[in-house]
């Protein structure tokens, strides 16, 4: 492939994606900004305290569909229709399935003790009850979203994936005042609008599929290569005459997938253990300020989740055809890019943090004044953060397993006992948890590294 293709392609897939990570962050950003003017800063706190809930469901669709994604891309480069559509179908069924279990246990059956898990305070509980609630039962809308934009991405139609996400998210954010203010809804409004929103995304990216149905004979690869079929299920009926090296069943993908997943579910993690030591030592404005520090997170994410996305799709085409020019160009790419995005969200945050803080309806100068300390020290925080996850992604692809899963441990793991020596010893530096923790990380990923001689070689695997 020419490298003006590749080009193209990778900012193609770039965008796509960045617009899909709307899907997964926009929609708390927007809660956050017209709950706290709607209704209050402590509506504001009740949305960061449901955050480990989000990340929870994310991770079961990162665990499975980003990981039968990159197998979806290797057997597309190799042109193995076949087992691309064996993982698809697996991958759907098995994070739907998964998605319908967590609703009915946590949004129908325990939807009091999930609030009481996550919320400590009184005055927060009730609204972080009701929004909890509608958030666990929309969630299968939540993972199947994101699993069909990875996988209609990786099936080339990226642009179809950009129009999805921006109706997904246009539509949460008209629902969003509809929801609260004129029906009443309260900020359980505010979580039931984003599951609408992705309903309506859903229903346009599943006209890939229609579109190939009304396909012309003799035209439908270049329509639509992946299929759904319960066939797929049985490895009786997928048996392939020539093995493969990704084997079979959904181990595979749960291999390639837990990476991502095990740094997703230490985010979880990290997300409970921060919210309960910020709101022990810092109240209701450490909590607020955290909430909008929080929220500045997804704006990294926008950029971070496009890159890496972008990586293990295109990447991992480039891996299945044994191109290292073209793996060498694409991961140049990401990492100019992420740096630009991080340089420029920095710059913005040092320059105007009462402008962030404001838009979450922070009226109070207790309030304003916690905000704007923490948000600028943050801003900083998440420059590692974003350059050790996309690291990450590339050890992935060059199948070192093992540095992969250390950092997918280590990225938010490291960040709990540091926070929690600081709350002890210094909890007027609280806030300098995360930047102090990423380094110290940053620091061990060069030591193992150089110890252990790793070599970024498709030779590798």
């Amino acid at each position: 492939m020419k490298s003006t293709e590749l080009n193209k392609q990778f900012y193609n897939y770039l965008w796509a994606y960045i617009l899909v990570a709307l899907s997964g962050c926009l929609g708390n950003v927007v809660d956050g900004i017209i709950v706290g003017n709607l209704i209050s800063e402590d509506g504001v706190s009740a949305i960061n305290l449901s955050k480990p809930i989000n990340q929870f469901i994310f991770t079961l669709h990162l665990l499975i569909n980003a990981g039968a994604g990159m197998l979806v891309a290797y057997a597309l480069g190799r042109n193995d229709i076949q087992e691309a559509r064996r993982f698809f179908t697996r991958a759907l069924t098995f994070s739907v399935g998964l998605g319908i279990l967590l609703a009915v246990v946590g949004g129908v059956i325990f939807p009091n003790q999930t609030a009481r898990l996550l919320c400590s305070n009184d005055q927060i509980l009730p609204l972080a009850r009701d929004y909890m609630q509608i958030l666990l039962l929309g969630n299968p809308a939540f993972i199947l979203m994101w699993g069909l934009s990875t996988m209609v991405g990786v099936d080339g139609k990226p642009k179809l994936v950009s129009l999805a996400v921006i109706i997904d998210n246009a539509a949460n954010l008209c629902l969003d005042i509809v929801f609260i203010r004129w029906l009443g809804w309260g900020i359980a409004g505010s979580s039931a609008a984003t599951v609408v929103g992705h309903l309506i995304g859903i229903a346009i990216l599943l006209s890939h599929w229609k579109t190939h149905s009304q396909s012309l004979p003799g035209r439908e690869g270049s329509s639509c290569r992946l299929r759904f079929s319960f066939a797929y299920l049985l490895p009786s009926k997928v048996s392939t005459p020539i093995p493969t090296r990704e084997g079979s069943g959904v181990g595979p993908i749960i291999k390639q997938g837990a990476p991502l997943a095990i740094a997703s579910i230490s985010l979880t993690l990290l997300l409970l253990s921060a919210n309960t030591i910020v709101l022990g030592t810092l109240g209701r404005t450490g909590i607020f300020a955290f909430a909008v520090c929080m929220n500045l997170l997804q704006v990294y994410n926008l950029f971070v989740s496009g890159t890496c996305q972008t990586l293990q799709s295109l990447g991992a085409i480039q891996v299945g055809k044994g191109n290292v020019e073209g793996i060498r160009m694409v991961i140049r790419k990401a990492f100019r890019f992420i740096t630009v995005a991080m340089i420029v969200t920095c710059v913005f945050v040092w320059l105007w943090p009462s402008l962030v803080v404001g838009l979450f309806g922070a009226k109070d100068a207790a309030f304003l004044n916690e905000g704007n300390r923490a948000l600028r020290i943050f801003a900083l925080s998440f420059m590692p953060f974003c350059y050790i996850y996309v690291l990450m992604i590339v050890y992935k692809l060059y199948h070192h397993h093992r540095m992969a899963l250390f950092i997918s441990f280590a990225l938010s793991l490291t960040v709990i006992p540091v926070l929690w020596i600081v709350s002890r010893t210094a909890p007027h530096l609280l806030w300098y948890s995360y930047l102090i923790a990423y380094l110290v990380e940053a620091a061990l990923i060069f030591i193992i590294h150089r110890a252990t001689h790793v070599r970024f070689s498709l030779d590798a695997h």
